[in-house]
């Protein structure tokens, strides 16, 4: 059994059974339609979302205008996890993203592993992504002074905090947040059914639904709908970064880190977020029509034109207004308001509904092709590999992707588990750079034909940049080995006594194996990263894997095509 768990399936293999098909009425082939450019557009729309509305003013307001810096550092890390993408799409060029990777690089058992992990983030992405779509949505109707019932407008779990808060007030009102002051107005004006109070998140639903529509109806039509709201909001942004060059102070960049490099690196997770997507476009790689050449060439293009964008909006928000300021839910709108230029805010709210509507069509794309893909290999059910005839798409799938998310973003409030979208991106990121490395060598006529990632010899760097690291860190990290404070404190850290051993390890490795430099910065890095999301988060988040662990050897594992293969 543990030969079979770890069995891995070969890159030959998955491209023959990919082409030729399963031989039941399930599959067809998918439309390959995509170029570069969509590409491209398809990765803008993915990042260019809730990052550069709103979880921007936070980072900014906790590193100041060194904020820009952490997107530089971000975009490097993510850029080590894309050309590691890139390397596997170019090799793979087949749907499915780091399931598919790993299936090739680990076996099947970790493969599970990460396609479990996967739906996990995709659909509290998702979930998170809608609610936060119909905030926007909402705050743009008011603009134009068309009131929706607040019951309509936000989840139950808010109203009942807000009430039993107004309760604990002894009713007073005034003393709520305005945030709470909506909520609490949901509670009282909410139609009820006996104790059953009537109240959900409207918009939320809707907007999944019609989303969801788009990308069951074809490729072509989710592809024209990116690339028009990729246009429209890259438009808004280069013109909110013009115009607000004309308001920048300069002495609001002085002093430019003023919480140290602490400071800036609390932003982490909320900039960490706002590049999480660009993966996402991985999945398409069957409806590609060049896809060793074409999908690399998108990830990284991407990832270069969203970085530029983030660096000049950080740059102009921290340099309008002082950083102080700037801890806000929406930034761009805020910062125009405070210099007088209230019209503005308005554009930026319809390029907020556009620019998050765009990153959950991206998102609600790439589920469906993840599970697809599993299904194809038996760890689901057949009914998920259903290719629909007329529309080349993964039909069963997406309308179980748009329940799966329509619902929750219905009733839930997901404030308090979105990090675990950035763990598990951040899971998936180390398993496709540690993939990269267990990838057998091609020969020299086959990598001229396609995307080759740079091999850099690592068996001097690595550890050199171990050691340094070590020194330098040396007393932070001493503080970290001070269990006096008890288990609540000591078990924050756990996740950093793992990585700090996988880390020596990889050291070593990289000394006695000469690893190729790129995907052990990307392992190294976004396993870094992935300690300073806490303890809970990782509890969660093994909960989780665990649940999946159950219906993986309660059904996965004996309905696995490749085992079967394997027993006959």
């Amino acid at each position: 059994m543990q030969k079979d768990l770890f069995r891995k399936k070969s890159i030959q293999k998955i491209l023959k059974d990919t082409n030729e098909g399963f031989g039941d009425a399930t599959h067809h082939s998918l439309s390959k339609v995509l170029g570069v450019r969509d590409l491209t557009f398809m990765g803008i729309a993915a990042v260019v979302g809730a990052g550069i509305f709103s979880t921007i003013g936070e980072a900014a307001f906790n590193g100041g205008p060194g904020v820009s810096i952490l997107f530089i550092i971000t975009a490097i890390t993510c850029g080590f996890s894309a050309l590691c993408y890139a390397e596997f799409a170019s090799r793979i060029p087949v749907s499915g993203s780091a399931y598919t990777y790993a299936y090739a690089s680990f076996g099947e058992l970790i493969a599970w592993i990460i396609g479990w992990d996967l739906l996990m983030e995709y659909a509290i992405g998702n979930i998170a992504v809608a609610i936060s779509w119909s905030g926007y949505f909402v705050n743009l109707l008011k603009g134009f002074n068309i009131q929706m019932p607040a019951y309509l407008t936000l989840d139950y779990l808010s109203a009942y905090q807000a009430h039993k808060t107004l309760l604990a007030n002894g009713g007073d009102i005034a003393k709520l947040s305005e945030t709470a002051k909506t909520a609490a107005e949901a509670w009282a004006t909410a139609p009820a059914i006996g104790n059953l109070r009537l109240i959900a998140d409207l918009p939320a639903l809707l907007i999944v639904l019609l989303i969801t529509v788009l990308v069951y109806v074809g490729i072509r039509e989710t592809k024209r709908a990116t690339n028009v709201m990729v246009v429209l909001k890259i438009g808004v942004v280069l013109a909110v970064i013009a115009i607000g060059f004309f308001y920048v102070t300069p002495e609001n960049w002085h002093p430019f880190l003023p919480n140290g490099f602490g400071g800036m690196m609390k932003g982490v997770s909320g900039v960490f977020f706002a590049y999480i997507g660009f993966d996402a476009i991985s999945t398409t790689a069957e409806e590609c029509r060049n896809p060793q050449r074409d999908l690399p060439r998108g990830m990284v293009y991407s990832l270069i034109i969203c970085t530029v964008l983030y660096i000049l909006v950080a740059l102009v928000l921290t340099g309008m207004v002082n950083y102080r300021e700037l801890a806000v839910a929406d930034p761009l709108a805020f910062v125009f308001e405070r210099v007088g230029l209230n019209k503005i805010s308005y554009v930026i709210s319809i390029s907020a509904v556009i620019a998050t509507a765009s990153v959950l069509l991206i998102f609600q794309m790439g589920q469906p092709r993840i599970w697809m893909s599993m299904s194809r290999d038996g760890l689901l059910p057949k009914a998920f590999a259903r290719v629909h005839p007329k529309y080349k798409t993964p039909s069963f799938a997406t309308i179980v992707t748009g329940i799966a998310v329509a619902v929750p973003a219905l009733f839930m409030n997901l404030t308090e588990v979105t990090d675990l979208t950035s763990i598990g991106t951040l899971f998936a990121f180390v398993l496709v750079c540690g993939g990269v490395l267990l990838l057998p060598k091609e020969e020299t006529a086959q990598t001229n034909k396609r995307f080759r990632m740079p091999y850099i010899n690592g068996k001097w760097i690595v550890p050199l940049l171990f050691l340094v690291g070590l020194t330098v860190f040396y007393d932070d990290l001493l503080n970290h080995f001070d269990f006096s404070d008890g288990w609540l404190v000591v078990r924050e850290k756990l996740p950093l006594y793992v990585y700090l051993i996988l880390a020596l390890i990889i050291s070593i490795l990289s000394f006695t194996k000469s690893l190729s430099l790129i995907p052990v910065l990307g392992l190294l890095s976004c396993g870094y990263l992935m300690t300073e999301l806490g303890y809970v988060n990782w509890l969660r988040f093994l909960i989780w894997l665990g649940i999946g662990l159950v219906i993986y050897f309660g059904y996965s594992y004996k309905n696995s095509k490749l085992n079967k293969t394997a027993d006959e």
